[in-house]
C-alpha cells in the first residue's frame, strides 16, 4: 500500500516540478489537468439522478432490473437482495459519502500539497475502495489501506459536513437539522468519516439513513442516522443536487486555501531573502 501510494505521489512530484520549469501557464494547466483526472464528482452526481429516474420507472412498471444494474456503478451492495427501499437508500448514502471521497477530498489535497496530494489521495482512496473491505476470508487483508484512507479523509469529511449543512436550503432542507443529525448520530457509524458525510446528509434532506445493509461479504446492521422517513427517489434527486453544491462550494473554498498557501510560503521565501 506504502508503495502505491508513495508511487502515485512521486509521479506527480515529477509531473510538477516539469511543469514548473515551463513556466506558471504550464503549472496551472497541469493542476487543472490532474485535477480533472481524479474528480469523480460529476459522475456522481449524475449517476444518482440516473438512479432516481430508474427507480421512479419502476414504481410504474414494478421492474428494478435497470435500478440494480446501476447500483454497482455506486456501491459494492449485492444489488439482487435489495428492493425499491433499500435500491434507494444504498444509493443516497453512497452519494453522500462519495461526495467527501470522490471530490471534496481530492480538491482538499490538491490545495494543501498540489498534484502530488492529488495522485497520493485518489491512490489511497482507491486503494481503500478495492480492498479495504472485511470479508470473513480477508478480514485483515485491506486493513491498512482502510486506515490511511480514514486518516487522509479525517479533515475532508468534516469539510463535507460544514458545507452540506451550509448548502442545506439548496434542497428545501435545515442547516440546524443537518448539524444536529451529524452531532447525534456520526459518531455511531463504523467509519469515522462516512457517518459524518451521511448523518450531515440525513439531516439536510430530512429523512433517515442506515439499518440493515447487505454487502457481497455479508450483513451488517448500521446505526439510523438522522431523523425522518425511509428517503425516497425524489430524496435521491435532492441528494445529487445537494452533493452538486457541496462539490462547488468545495472547490471555492480549496481555491481559496491554495492560494492562502502560496502566498505563505512566498512571504516566507521573501523574508528569508531578506536575512528575517
Amino acid at each position: 500500500m506504502a508503495v502505491l501510494v508513495a508511487g502515485a505521489a512521486g509521479l506527480g512530484l515529477a509531473a510538477e516540478a516539469a511543469s514548473r520549469r515551463a513556466g506558471w501557464v504550464a503549472v496551472t494547466g497541469m493542476t487543472a489537468i490532474a485535477t480533472w483526472a481524479v474528480l469523480g464528482g460529476t459522475s456522481l452526481a449524475r449517476t444518482g439522478i440516473d438512479m432516481a429516474a430508474r427507480l421512479e420507472a419502476s414504481q410504474v412498471d414494478g421492474d428494478l432490473t435497470k435500478a440494480r444494474e446501476l447500483l454497482p456503478s455506486l456501491c459494492g451492495r449485492d444489488p439482487s437482495v435489495l428492493g425499491e427501499e433499500g435500491l434507494t437508500r444504498a444509493a443516497l448514502e453512497s452519494v453522500a459519502e462519495n461526495t467527501s471521497d470522490a471530490s471534496v477530498g481530492a480538491v482538499f489535497w490538491g490545495a494543501v500539497a498540489g498534484v502530488p496530494g492529488l495522485f497520493a489521495y485518489r491512490a489511497a482512496n482507491t486503494l481503500d475502495a478495492m480492498i479495504g473491505y472485511r470479508s470473513e476470508k480477508y478480514l485483515r487483508f485491506g486493513w491498512a489501506a482502510a486506515r490511511f484512507d480514514d486518516l487522509v479523509n479525517i479533515v475532508p469529511a468534516r469539510l463535507t459536513g460544514a458545507l452540506t449543512a451550509a448548502c442545506a436550503p439548496v434542497v428545501g432542507g435545515s442547516v440546524q437539522e443537518s448539524l444536529a443529525a451529524w452531532k447525534r448520530d456520526a459518531a455511531a457509524h463504523p467509519s469515522p468519516n462516512a457517518g459524518v458525510a451521511e448523518a450531515s446528509a440525513a439531516g439536510a434532506l430530512g429523512i433517515s439513513l442506515g439499518g440493515r445493509t447487505e454487502y457481497a461479504h455479508g450483513v451488517e446492521m448500521r446505526p439510523v442516522l438522522g431523523r425522518g422517513p425511509v428517503p425516497t427517489p425524489n430524496d435521491l434527486r435532492r441528494a445529487s443536487r445537494l452533493s452538486s453544491a457541496v462539490q462547488i462550494s468545495a472547490a471555492v473554498v480549496s481555491a481559496g486555501m491554495s492560494a492562502g498557501i502560496a502566498v505563505s510560503i512566498g512571504k516566507f521565501g521573501f523574508l528569508r531573502r531578506q536575512g528575517h
